[in-house]
């Protein structure tokens, strides 16, 4: 029988050569993660646009071929920052005023050009985000993709399921030259609007369709300034 004393050591000696091997592993593992990461960020970005890529080769092939990436502000300027610089979790806790904005632009089939927009918010059970892309006359939703943490299955968690997000799809973002979002509201609820500016809410979801809500809100309208911008300088452009 060992002492007591054997006993400490061997436990100490133990825990030492695992917590070295765990450091030495996730290190190692790290650029692996970190590609990973970017791999699923990519792809969610193309769901967007209504690609939903799973061949790794062919996602990134896309993304380098037909993304440009960009950074704005609310004055509507183009800055020199990369969207993988910016924190957008910092970002939205911020004053619009202050804010950088990442902006996704893909051109697809005849140069025409959708731009992504990325969304985060909160849910009931955490973080909620996702991509929202429009088309270039800055107003019409092509596509939309959201995911979350932590919501709940059959009832929050429905915003990153097809039918809730396929609603969005040619829905309005301005009525009238004024910002309005695209609105999750319950059926039964009753708006001056017209359709074109609402989805219907997720039965038993309403703190999700509310967190929906609002983080589309929040997210695009600091956009609005610099889509005005390229929208004249378009029209000037075809004049």
């Amino acid at each position: 029988m060992h002492s007591n004393q054997y006993t400490l050591v061997y436990a100490a000696v133990l825990s030492i050569l695992t917590a070295v091997v765990l450091a030495v592993a996730a290190e190692g593992l790290k650029p692996m993660q970190d590609e990973n990461l970017a791999l699923d960020t990519r792809s969610n970005i193309l769901k967007a646009v209504r690609l939903d890529y799973t061949d790794r080769a062919r996602i990134n092939e896309t993304y380098e071929t037909a993304i440009e990436e960009r950074v704005v502000n609310t004055a509507g300027e183009v800055l020199e920052e990369k969207p993988v610089q910016i924190d957008l979790k910092n970002q939205i806790n911020k004053e619009p005023a202050e804010r950088k904005l990442p902006l996704y632009i893909y051109t697809g089939e005849g140069g025409k050009k959708y731009y992504i927009i990325p969304l985060r918010g909160t849910g009931l059970w955490g973080p909620i985000w996702g991509y929202v892309s429009l088309a270039d006359d800055f107003n019409t939703v092509y596509g939309a993709y959201f995911d979350h943490k932590g919501e709940t299955p059959g009832l929050g968690a429905e915003i990153a399921e097809a039918p809730f997000q396929n609603q969005f799809e040619g829905k309005k973002i301005m009525d009238d030259g004024k910002f309005v979002s695209v609105n999750v509201w319950k059926t039964t609820y009753k708006s001056p609007l017209g359709n074109e500016h609402r989805v219907d809410a997720i039965s038993g979801g309403t703190i999700t369709s509310n967190g929906t809500d609002a983080m589309l809100k929040n997210c695009i309208a600091p956009y609005v300034s610099y889509f005005e911008k390229i929208g004249n300088k378009k029209q000037v452009a075809l004049k």
